[in-house]
């Protein structure tokens, strides 16, 4: 038998060539195949993302509406309906510099500072001089004790409108709530006695007052306002 001729050194080098290079492709395209696999993982994961952040934020939206104490609607002016409980009082409207002893605690009205109190909420009592002149503008002003708890101060904020209403503590209370308007009062000893919501609907802007319609904002702000 005759021996097989030995390849010639050009045809191994080009097949050597040519099979690193099916190699290198090979190589390469599974390299493409991983990175568009990461890829579209990537993608997928993103889109979940935003999905998620987006249920996230819709849930923090509707949480922060519902817990949030939404304003009552109240019709400004009453129609004189009896409320047990009421206390009306005569006190005339005049303005005055300096320190006011009043005879009702809080006081409904009476000589006042020439600057209102602009109405919202405050963490501290506030000076009643300003109060009572905002009560001349038919705002109501809510007083509750210290000793109140908060979730009971945020179920009496609940109550309020959004407008003419000042919600201060206030030392030395007959009751643990007292609501006033000007000349008028009443006192409470649960947030959750319904005259509080008849007295706001009689009184909360009242036409009776010395000067009904003024602005209870644009004036002075006390310590502790937070909103």
């Amino acid at each position: 038998m005759s021996a097989t001729p030995p390849v010639p050194p050009k045809i191994k080098q080009a097949a050597r060539l040519k099979q690193e290079r099916a190699e290198e492709r090979a190589r390469k395209l599974e390299e493409h195949r991983r990175r568009e696999a990461r890829a579209k993982r990537n993608r997928l994961i993103g889109i979940w993302s935003a999905v998620a952040g987006g249920v996230v934020v819709v849930a923090l939206v509707i949480t922060a509406v519902v817990l949030t104490p939404q304003p009552r609607a109240y019709s400004a002016g009453g129609d004189g309906a009896a409320i047990e409980g009421v206390a009306t009082f005569e006190n005339e409207a005049a303005h005055v510099d300096g320190r006011v002893v009043y005879e009702q605690t809080p006081p409904v009205g009476g000589p006042h500072n020439p600057a209102w109190l602009n109405c919202g909420v405050y963490t501290e009592q506030v000076p009643s001089e300003n109060a009572v002149h905002s009560l001349e503008h038919g705002a109501l002003w809510i007083t509750y004790d210290r000793s109140l708890s908060e979730a009971d101060v945020a179920a009496l904020r609940a109550k309020l409108p959004s407008t003419y209403v000042i919600l201060s503590p206030f030392a030395g209370l007959p009751s643990p709530i007292v609501l006033s308007g000007w000349n008028t009062q009443l006192a409470v000893d649960d947030v959750d006695d319904p005259r509080m919501e008849a007295f706001i609907e009689e009184y909360w802007q009242s036409g009776d007052v010395p000067e009904p319609g003024a602005p209870c904002t644009g004036a002075v702000d006390a310590p502790g306002k937070v909103a």
